[in-house]
């Protein structure tokens, strides 16, 4: 392995690791709650469960 692969490696491990992590799981999770939200009825309901789920994501200790 070449010193330019392993210095690649280390770093996407350092930006794969903490709130990078959770982030690519929650964003999509707002996403979708935003176009949740459109709804008449239902939307601000959903969208508030996806962004309290969204913020327990963020909350996770990675």
């Amino acid at each position: 392995m070449s010193i330019k692969n392993i210095v690649l490696l280390l770093a996407m491990a350092g930006v794969m690791q903490g709130c990078v992590l959770t982030k690519i799981v929650s964003v999509p999770m707002r996403l979708g709650g935003a176009v949740v939200s459109i709804v008449p009825v239902v939307g601000n309901t959903a969208h508030d469960g996806i962004d309290k789920a969204a913020e327990v994501v963020d909350d996770v200790p990675i």
